[in-house]
């Protein structure tokens, strides 16, 4: 079968037994940098020298197809370089080619910075949403936010050092300056970091440079509270313009989350004083 296995992020004592015996009874492990493998393989004092394969962005559609034949006739154990495989890093087209053949799949579970920042973030954890990282250019950047600013719930980013202000700053543009965030660097690390604060007022600390890996929290967005009496004027006037009076009702307590009842009721009051 295809193991996948969560590697600890930043601190090795969060290395579960499980993942242990995994490291010295694998035969073959395909890892997103193979370096990274050898050092946790030292690290953890692991005796076992599995055959080790290269599975990173750059071949592992290439690779699936070889991998998921390997698997079918011994254990794979795959590893990121960092958490579970398939979030954000290597591993998801290997997963599909193995649904899709037939091959077993299982995982070890373990350490995740999606998780653990959400935690320590102070926002809301009870519905959230995993982003990734955000698009490169300025524009596409944009346009993604454009589609997640109304997001009622809390959404978490990856972000690099490097482009950490410039993220911050087009999310403070797209949600508000004010909209609750966390920044949090160096997570289970010696200089591990929480800076939370709103939006703009991160995005002017982030200008000053910052190391490490990060994951930026964003609180969601506030509830809307809608204007009733906007609320009607728009019913009536989506029914003077020969939309069902039912329908008109319907439509507008969908946009602004105000009974249907209600406003149909009120709408027919409306028309009758007039």
């Amino acid at each position: 079968m295809i193991i996948l296995a969560a590697t600890p992020i930043g601190n090795l004592g969060d290395a579960s037994a499980r993942l242990r015996q995994a490291l010295e009874e694998a035969p073959v492990v395909a890892s997103e940098d193979t370096r990274v493998t050898q050092r946790l393989l030292a690290g953890l004092s692991i005796a076992n020298r599995p055959r080790l394969i290269a599975l990173h962005e750059h071949n592992e559609r290439q690779k699936a197809a070889e991998l998921v034949e390997l698997a079918r006739d011994q254990d794979l154990l795959v590893l990121s370089d960092a958490g579970m495989p398939t979030v954000s890093d290597p591993g998801f087209p290997l997963v599909q080619a193995a649904v899709a053949a037939g091959v077993a799949v299982t995982a070890i579970p373990g350490p995740s910075a999606v998780v653990t920042a959400l935690a320590v973030s102070g926002l809301p954890t009870d519905r959230f949403a995993f982003e990734g990282f955000l698009p490169r250019k300025a524009g596409d950047r944009a346009r993604r936010l454009a589609e997640l600013a109304g997001d009622r719930r809390t959404l978490v980013f990856f972000e690099s050092p490097s482009r950490l202000a410039a993220s911050l700053t087009a999310l403070a543009d797209a949600f508000g300056a004010d909209r609750p965030a966390a920044v949090c660097r160096e997570l289970t690390k010696l200089y591990e970091e929480v800076r939370r604060g709103g939006l703009a007022e991160l995005a002017a600390w982030a200008e000053g440079g910052v190391r490490g890996e990060i994951c930026i929290v964003v609180g969601g967005a506030p509830e809307q509270h809608a204007d009733a009496a906007d609320a009607l004027e728009r019913v009536l006037g989506l029914a003077a313009s020969g939309t069902r009076l039912k329908d008109a009702a319907a439509l507008v307590a969908a946009e602004t989350g105000l009974g249907k009842r209600e406003l149909y009721e009120a709408a027919l009051a409306a028309r009758r004083a007039g």
